[in-house]
């Protein structure tokens, strides 16, 4: 399992631009997740960088869960209205493990609340779900190219330049 932690240590430059865009769209990203009849769906979330783990959990009872449920593959995509990509964009792929530890939840709860107000504490999650990063890429636009840095598990960063 590869838990944030260890992707940050391992592709430095795609945890970067992940995070700039995340913070730049107020946390904001679209989860891609595959619905039960195999066709894609795409859904807004606020993913949350927690003890070392990218956390995706939010509102109880909607579509985006019960497909992780049933499927765990997922990508995570920064959103962006740039067309030329100029602040760059990332992309997250893997699988999500649900964590049922209450305790987790609440440190989470209480950390979300000190950071952002938002109040959750004392709920219970339908769904915490933590991913386990297998691929990544992020994408950077200059002048006259494109730089495409890769990563995998243990294979590091590289780039492609188009």
């Amino acid at each position: 399992m590869t838990l944030w932690s260890e992707f940050v240590q391992e592709a430095p430059k795609i945890a970067s631009v992940f995070h700039r865009r995340h913070k730049a769209t107020g946390n904001l990203c679209l989860l891609a997740t595959l619905r039960a009849d195999g066709s894609p769906r795409i859904s807004p979330i606020e993913p949350r960088v927690f003890d070392g783990m990218l956390v995706i959990a939010g509102m109880p009872n909607t579509t985006k869960f019960q497909d992780l449920e049933r499927d765990p593959r997922f990508c995570l995509h920064t959103a962006t209205v740039d067309t030329m990509v100029g602040d760059g964009d990332a992309k997250l792929f893997g699988t999500v493990t649900d964590l049922p530890d209450k305790e987790v939840h609440a440190r989470f709860a209480q950390d979300l609340f000190e950071e952002s107000g938002f109040d959750i504490r004392g709920q219970e999650f339908d769904h915490f779900y933590v991913a386990d990063l297998s691929g990544a890429s992020c994408v950077e636009a200059t002048d006259d190219q494109l730089a495409i840095t890769i990563w995998k598990p243990g294979e590091g960063e590289r780039v492609v330049r188009k």
